[in-house]
């Protein structure tokens, strides 16, 4: 093969803004980003089929392809569909891991495992997403039954932007629950892609 392999990141719409940052930056013209919908965050048991039915068009049209979604709540089916298909999926159980790591998420939750936590893109979609999603703004007591367990919003930052900033302590206040600020960046999405972008081989 000469060149660069045609990749198709496959990915959760969560990830949009930052897989386009992240192709855009490392300069990887031979990388087609295509998004899911957002809104399966709040219904994963359909992932695995979105998925599969998505890779069964696109499989002959690429050289490598990289399923975007860590398990997010498929209990393992996600796993299937990728290894039916010989695809590569992201590490972990859900993008808080990769974007932290999965070590230091472990020990973040390990320590309290009462925290809420925030993307950007959870952060920027909160009311659609998790008051409007979980019936909160038409039922406010609902919230108490959803989140009377957490104590806290634990916000995994990946950008320095004050307006979401501002945002996620909102989205703390409107649960009543205390605020946590961490910055983590694109976290091991980065090394990821670009790793499959490049054609190296998935690390044993």
């Amino acid at each position: 093969m000469s060149g660069p392999p045609q990749v198709l990141v496959l990915a959760c719409g969560a990830l949009a803004r930052e897989l386009g940052d992240i192709t855009r930056l490392n300069n990887l013209d031979n990388v087609t980003v295509e998004c899911l919908p957002g809104i399966l965050h709040n219904r994963p048991e359909r992932i695995p089929d979105a998925v599969r039915q998505r890779l069964e068009q696109a499989r002959n049209n690429y050289d490598r392809i990289l399923v975007g979604y860590a398990d997010c709540g498929t209990g393992g089916r996600l796993a299937e569909v990728c290894r039916e298909a010989g695809v590569e999926m992201l590490e972990g159980a859900h993008c808080y891991q990769f974007f932290t790591g999965q070590k230091a998420f472990d020990a973040l939750h390990g320590d309290d495992p009462t925290a809420f936590y925030l993307t950007d893109y959870l952060t920027r979609h909160f009311n659609r997403l998790v008051l409007d999603g979980l019936g909160i703004t038409e039922h406010p007591e609902l919230l108490e039954q959803y989140f009377g367990n957490y104590t806290k919003v634990v916000y995994l930052a990946q950008s320095n932007d004050p307006e979401l900033l501002a945002k996620a302590r909102a989205a703390a206040a409107q649960l009543q629950l205390a605020f946590v600020h961490q910055f983590t960046g694109f976290g091991e999405l980065t090394p990821a892609v670009v790793r499959v972008a490049t054609g190296q081989e998935q690390p044993a």
